[in-house]
């Protein structure tokens, strides 16, 4: 078992870590300015193993105020799309993680994950910026989302099944 103090040092690497892939990600050039591939939620998929739901919950906050102050969209409606999102990716991501322990495999979840976020994305669009024109953008935004979202599920299978870091973590070690 792990210590508050350690628990927090792991929300601390991982949230770096989210912070590092946001600012990587707003370095590449978009299509669309609110389309986003996701990079930061790798971190979020690799922690659900590890973190308890109020530490992953933690994460997610820290993520988001992370990116808002990378991209200086803190006071924005940006920061609403990214927060709510965000919010309604891990809720989802947890709810299929705890609930079907062995159902789902991180590639899955990552789906899942994504779907729940975009869905939040395009409902936020049509109902606050857009009008009945954001569901125009729903079909592009669900693909790039499964894509991504694929690809970053079987990046963090891979490193959950192969990374030493990963097992001494797990064992507490």
């Amino acid at each position: 078992m792990r210590t508050a103090t350690e628990k927090r040092d792991l929300v601390a690497l991982l949230a770096a870590f989210c912070l590092f892939l946001s600012t990587i990600e707003y370095l590449i050039p978009k299509p669309l300015p609110f389309l986003r591939l996701g990079l930061a939620n790798l971190p979020v998929l690799i922690a659900l193993p590890l973190l308890s739901v109020p530490y992953t919950l933690l994460l997610i906050l820290l993520k988001v105020i992370g990116q808002a102050f990378i991209q200086g969209s803190l006071f924005s409606y940006v920061f609403i799309f990214s927060l709510s999102s965000s919010l309604s990716s891990a809720i989802v991501m947890l709810l299929i993680h705890r609930i079907f322990t062995k159902g789902f495999s991180l590639v899955g979840i990552s789906v899942m994950g994504a779907l729940a976020s975009n869905v939040c994305q395009v409902f936020l669009a049509v109902y606050l910026v857009f009008g009945t024109n954001g569901w125009l953008i729903a079909p592009f935004l669900l693909a790039v989302g499964l894509v991504s979202s694929v690809l970053l599920g079987l990046f963090a299978q891979n490193f959950v099944q192969s990374s030493l870091w990963f097992r001494r973590v797990v064992r507490g070690t």
